[in-house]
């Protein structure tokens, strides 16, 4: 059997895109320098549109125009009024949601049916936050004895930089915007250089929104000059990245010197465990999802998939079977369940690690390419049979649709395998025994654990992971309290209590 295919292109039809300007004070503009970046589709590997590329000068006019709207506007602003904007962002990305879903797709090679719920998802973000700052912004209250009462407020930090990767860039982005609009600070964002599309039509439907000029904008660039320059700025009080490890701790480093507060949401080689009891149909769907899913450019994706051994061959035949049926295609085919890699870099990178999966000893099951598609990134499907957990595929991120399948026998052995690895951002672990599913999802060192579930959000809890896949966590009230806001403690008097009196004659 081989992979279902796209029986007509409709990609080629859709790709006509307009260039995109930066945007800043309200304003879409050209750069200081005039230079622009070519942007190709990862369906042709031709350039679609051409980019303005920010530079520091960029940089430095988006954040002089975001402080000034902190100071004078924005960060003054009532917290209902505020709202009003907020909520009326999501509605137009809800009238806007066709038009979002069909850029990202050009953009990323994200096939359109995930796209469309990603930018439904991104309307959410809006809304979420919005209710939670109006319901949550408050801080402590306690009262000691009759002599005083102390309280905590939260306050926006003011200019805040947000650094963005482009696996689901518009759906990532309205992520880390939302909040930070929400509770009061103005935004410069810088948005990977690989998808700038939906980056470029969230500061439209801002703009549309009327936000008061400053508070939200965007400086298209490369992370070396645009997102270098974001990180060092003094007026920049934070930064929120997402994005691969090595250049997180490049962030850190750089944000050091100016004490900026930092979130860091980074790699991942995430655990998926599948013990004899398993509800193994479900546990199936969950693991071909969890990888093959967002054409497997995920931080979050389910890479290495431990069996018990009493299971995994009925399992591995299985896989074999999904994977030889999964529909590489057309993006724009709403159809399609896996289409090309965002970049021939990333494409090259990922194939490289198959080819290191053969040297290392693993049995390669894949997919195959269709003809008509050979000129885009596509990597098809892969297993990666008889792997071990020291293997450098099972170590590294490859960030594709790659999965690596390892045997286990026990509790204890998988535990330890599954932490054998420096990432810590998520894991999987299917059972019907709900005490040892307890046990182990405690046991595995990562920020989120799924019990007999893919991967599912809920806006309120945290996000993030431990080791070397992260530094704090964003999402819900962690978001809006531990890092867009600073408290303010305040203490007052209600009384004469003792005060020391140095100095007075007695």
């Amino acid at each position: 059997m081989v992979n279902k295919v796209t029986e007509k292109s409709s990609v080629q039809t859709s790709l006509k895109v307009e260039d995109v300007k930066l945007y800043i004070n309200g304003e879409f503009v050209q750069s200081q320098s005039g230079t622009t970046f070519g942007n190709k589709s990862p369906f042709t590997n031709e350039i679609i549109n051409n980019i303005a590329e920010g530079h520091k000068e960029d940089i430095n006019l988006a954040v002089a125009a975001a402080k000034d709207a902190s100071d004078n506007t924005w960060g003054t602003m009532k917290i209902a009024e505020r709202m009003k904007y907020i909520n009326r962002i999501a509605d137009l990305i809800d009238e806007e949601n066709e038009e979002i879903a069909r850029l990202e797709a050009i953009d990323t090679g994200l096939p359109i049916g995930q796209t469309r719920n990603m930018a439904a998802r991104a309307a959410s973000n809006f809304r979420f936050y919005a209710k939670m700052v109006e319901s949550r912004l408050h801080g402590d209250a306690y009262q000691v004895d009759n002599e005083f009462i102390n309280y905590t407020i939260y306050k926006p930090l003011g200019v805040v930089g947000l650094i963005t990767p482009w696996n689901a860039p518009f759906m990532l982005e309205t992520w880390k915007v939302a909040p930070a609009l929400a509770t009061g600070n103005t935004v410069v964002l810088k948005p990977a250089e690989l998808s700038p599309l939906t980056a470029n039509k969230l500061a439209e439907i801002i703009d549309k929104a009327d936000l008061p000029k400053g508070v939200f904008n965007v400086v298209h660039g490369f992370g070396e000059t645009a997102g270098d320059a974001l990180v060092k700025h003094p007026d920049v009080e934070a930064i929120s990245f997402t994005g691969e490890t090595v250049t997180g701790t490049t962030i850190i480093k750089n944000a050091a010197d100016t004490l900026k507060k930092t979130s860091m949401e980074l790699g991942g080689k995430s655990p998926l465990i599948v013990f004899e009891d398993a509800d193994l149909d479900r546990a199936l769907d969950a693991a071909v999802w969890g990888i093959f899913s967002f054409n497997g450019e995920r931080c979050t994706s389910n890479s290495r998939v431990f069996l018990h051994k009493n299971i995994k061959e009925k399992f591995v035949e299985a896989l074999k079977e999904r994977v030889l049926n999964i529909k590489i295609g057309d993006p724009m085919d709403p159809s399609t369940e896996l289409g090309p890699l965002i970049e021939t870099g990333h494409f090259n990178k990922v194939r490289e690690y198959i080819e290191i999966a053969k040297q290392e000893g693993c049995e390669v099951v894949q997919g195959v390419v269709p003809e008509e598609f050979k000129a885009g990134n596509y990597v098809p499907p892969t297993l990666l049979l008889n792997a071990t957990n020291d293997m450098k595929v099972c170590q590294d991120e490859i960030f594709g649709p790659v999965m690596a399948v390892i045997e286990f026998e026990t509790e204890e052995e998988v535990i330890a395998v599954a932490n054998d690895i420096k990432y810590g951002l998520a894991g999987f672990v299917w059972t019907n025994d709900i005490k040892r599913g307890h046990r182990v999802a405690q046991a595995v060192e990562a920020g989120m654990i799924w019990i007999n579930s893919q991967n599912t959000r809920d806006l309120r809890i945290p996000f993030g992971g431990t080791k070397a896949s992260g530094i704090g966590r964003e999402g819900g009230h962690y978001a809006i309290f531990e890092f867009y806001t600073e408290p303010t403690v305040i203490h007052v008097a209600i009384g004469d209590h003792h005060i020391p009196q140095f100095g007075k004659k007695k």
